[in-house]
């Protein structure tokens, strides 16, 4: 993980919303994303490339949709991750709220 690509990536806020909720969930599709940011599908697929072309996040295919994870990162990265989902994204407990009551359908990516 090169630092400067951490600290650009974290210079946007939509960023480090998504971060923060794949760090509070194990896995998201794009879809619950867009639900959870109330944005639309192709920003949040921009900013996921990103994020994946920086080494923070991975992705696998399930038919037409991409989950992504967290990447296997070195300990100082998420030192300075972890906060994200802490507090240091004021937008955090509304954007899992939303995220929530997404989840409780009785098939995640229906739309």
């Amino acid at each position: 993980m090169e630092p400067q690509a951490l600290f650009d990536t974290l210079a946007d806020p939509t960023r480090r919303r998504i971060l923060a909720l794949l760090l509070a969930r194990e896995e998201l599709c794009v879809c619950e994303l867009t639900t959870a940011l109330e944005e639309i599908q192709p920003k949040i697929s921009r900013h996921l490339g990103v994020m994946k072309g920086a080494g923070l996040v991975t992705s696998r295919r399930d038919g037409t949709w991409m989950h992504y994870r967290m990447a296997k990162l070195p300990g100082w990265t998420m030192d300075l991750l972890r906060p994200l989902a802490s507090g240091a994204v004021p937008e955090f407990k509304t954007d899992i709220r939303r995220l929530k009551i997404m989840s409780g359908r009785a098939e995640r990516c229906a739309d």
